[in-house]
């Protein structure tokens, strides 16, 4: 009996060690506001090539309505996006989105744009525009796969800055 009872104590503290460390919680939770949240994320995305402060997002979406969501999974900020209504045409724009490259293909993105898609239909919006790059081929797969639609291209001199501008109507 002593031998069971020690062999279900040692279960029992492995799965508690196993939960404490969050190998099984990889809930992802969404919440608004939080700017900060958004600037630790931003900071860990090397393809932006620089890290934005606070201050920048703020002045970018000042005075304009907007959504600021970070998704996180045990308490530590792992996606975001920033949102505002730019072209004052029914859109919201999605101004920046990302995601911490180490929590990548987990759903992330998708959790998020699904926030802000019942967010800006709850609040008059009829689409959602985003810019991307050329370049930045899986974000581009992204939004087509999830039914966003090529609006306009804006070139650059080298192709794979042109710059993609796309739309889905929230329906």
């Amino acid at each position: 009996m002593d031998s069971i009872n020690s062999l279900l104590l040692s279960f029992i503290n492995f799965i508690y060690l196993f939960l404490s460390f969050g190998y099984m919680d990889e809930k992802i939770i969404v919440r608004e506001g939080d700017i900060e949240g958004a600037v630790k994320v931003n900071s860990t995305i090397r393809e932006f090539g620089e890290s934005y402060s606070k201050g920048y997002f703020e002045e970018r979406y000042k005075g304009e309505e907007h959504l600021v969501i970070v998704a996180y999974i045990n308490n530590l900020p792992v996606g975001y996006i920033v949102s505002y209504d730019r072209f004052d045409d029914g859109s919201f724009y999605c101004w920046m989105a990302g995601v911490n490259p180490e929590f990548r293909k987990k759903g992330i993105l998708k959790e998020l744009m699904s926030y802000q898609d019942k967010w800006a239909r709850d609040n008059g919006y009829t689409s959602i525009k985003i810019k991307t790059r050329n370049n930045r081929r899986e974000m581009l797969s992204y939004l087509i796969k999830y039914g966003f639609l090529f609006v306009e291209v804006v070139k650059s001199p080298n192709i794979e800055d042109n710059r993609i501008l796309l739309e889905k109507p929230l329906i």
